[in-house]
């Protein structure tokens, strides 16, 4: 799906980003995990085409930087971010903006065909979000703004559908029942490959079988999630003692000592 190859990035004197060596497979699903300011949003702008490496090569899609079109390349990339919420239309329709994923674009500015209109409906309905067909954007909550999107993302097709802090501000119910809908798209046969970044080991699902850990920059470690998100492991990564207690549900939660 993507390689980075010895990614180094620097910009106004400052390393953001040093000698990130990362691969990632088909169906392969991922949790990035860091603490603020490790580097995971820089990580994600350059997946996406935002920025660009210093130095080291960075192939996305079987597409190398500099020798493919960006715009067209974001096209198969979902990203799903809080900070667009901000950007949508209150006064559309909930399935509007699903639509609207398929144009890349905030807000419809062309007719859509009633196929287009169907397909938006049968995605908000695949995930969790039936009872939103018909509703305004400006009346529903965080929690089912964040399906909105996740829909949208995946009105496109996307081959790689990226989830960046999608339960940043919901309440422990509806921060539930989003990684419900998540742990249910991960079963579908037309599941994108998925990457989820947090600084919350909680809400990483069973589906997400591979970690990176990023810390101030640098790939600090990378491999199975259950080797990952251990005591051994994260006390280090943290620089501070930890108490690795596993959920019923078999998500990990850590406390500081």
């Amino acid at each position: 799906m993507f390689e980075f190859n010895k990614v180094f990035l620097k910009r106004d004197g400052k390393i953001l980003l040093d000698s990130i060596d990362w691969s990632v497979k088909n169906k392969e699903n991922w949790a990035v995990l860091g603490l603020n300011g490790s580097g995971k949003t820089t990580l994600l702008k350059l997946l996406n085409g935002y920025l660009w490496p210093t130095s080291g090569s960075l192939n996305v899609l079987g597409r190398q930087f500099g020798k493919t079109s960006l715009p067209e390349l974001r096209k198969s990339i979902g990203w799903v971010s809080s900070s667009l919420q901000q950007q949508l239309r209150e006064y559309d329709l909930a399935e509007s903006i699903v639509v609207s994923g398929k144009f890349a674009s905030i807000g419809l500015y062309q007719e859509t065909t009633i196929e287009e209109q169907e397909s938006a409906r049968a995605i908000l309905i695949e995930c969790g979000g039936e009872e939103l067909i018909g509703k305004r954007y400006a009346v529903l909550s965080q929690g089912e703004r964040q399906i909105v999107l996740i829909a949208r993302a995946l009105m496109a097709k996307p081959a790689l559908l990226i989830l960046d802090e999608p339960c940043t501000g919901l309440d422990i119910f509806a921060k539930k029942r989003l990684l419900d809908r998540i742990g249910m798209i991960a079963k579908l046969p037309t599941a994108p490959t998925m990457l989820y970044v947090t600084h919350h080991t909680e809400e990483i699902l069973p589906c997400f079988s591979h970690t990176l850990l990023l810390r101030d920059g640098k790939k600090y470690d990378a491999g199975p999630t259950q080797t990952m998100l251990t005591r051994e492991t994260l006390s280090p990564f943290y620089c501070h003692g930890v108490d690795v207690v596993t959920l019923d549900n078999g998500q990990i939660s850590v406390f500081p000592r």
